[in-house]
């Protein structure tokens, strides 16, 4: 087993845009097998290859007894929208509801090259947009309406996230908006 730290909200990993992956290689099956186990351990539904500080686009999940991983995921979304409590990893103890699609087609890669194709609803659908938008540097909380939005913020400036980043660096914490098509307003 090997259970890594999780990023924090705050870290600037957390907002960059990782990197597609370009070589299936044992460095990456590493990786996978890092996220998995870090995931389970914490308890978490996912976990995406940036909160542990890397920047590529890889995630875990395991959401109904489900267990898998995608590579440079590639998500179309349904029409019909869903809205329940998230939370994330890199934000310990915050649960907001937030609006998803209901239905997700994801296509990527297998740890192996392998091309797949995942399909869900609900949570495992709210998981992978959930997961897919950290490989984008956005973080749930981006995704809430203003009241909610500021919630969060009050709620993480009590807790001291975005204070000092690595090496002591001083920062606010960025609220970026979603590329998805809400556009990170909740409906």
């Amino acid at each position: 087993m090997s259970v890594k730290p999780i990023r924090l909200f705050g870290d600037p990993v957390l907002r960059m845009t990782a990197q597609p992956v370009t070589t299936f290689d044992l460095e990456l099956r590493k990786l996978v097998q890092d996220l998995t186990d870090t995931m389970r351990a914490a308890p978490g539904a996912g976990l995406a290859a940036p909160q542990l500080g890397v920047s590529l686009r890889v995630f875990t999940y395991f959401v109904d007894g489900e267990l898998g991983h995608l590579i440079n995921p590639e998500l179309t979304l349904s029409d019909e929208r869903q809205d329940g409590p998230e939370g994330c990893l890199s934000l310990p103890g915050l649960t907001y509801d937030c609006t998803r699609a209901f239905g997700v087609v994801a296509k990527g890669f297998t740890m192996y090259g392998d091309p797949v194709t995942i399909e869900g609803t609900q949570k495992l659908a709210r998981c992978i947009q959930h997961e897919t938008d950290h490989l984008n540097g956005i973080i749930f909380i981006d995704r809430l309406d203003a009241e909610q939005r500021a919630a969060a913020l009050k709620a993480i400036r009590e807790e001291g996230w975005g204070e000092e980043g690595p090496g002591g660096q001083q920062g606010t914490p960025q609220v970026r908006i979603s590329p998805h098509d809400t556009l990170g307003r909740a409906l």
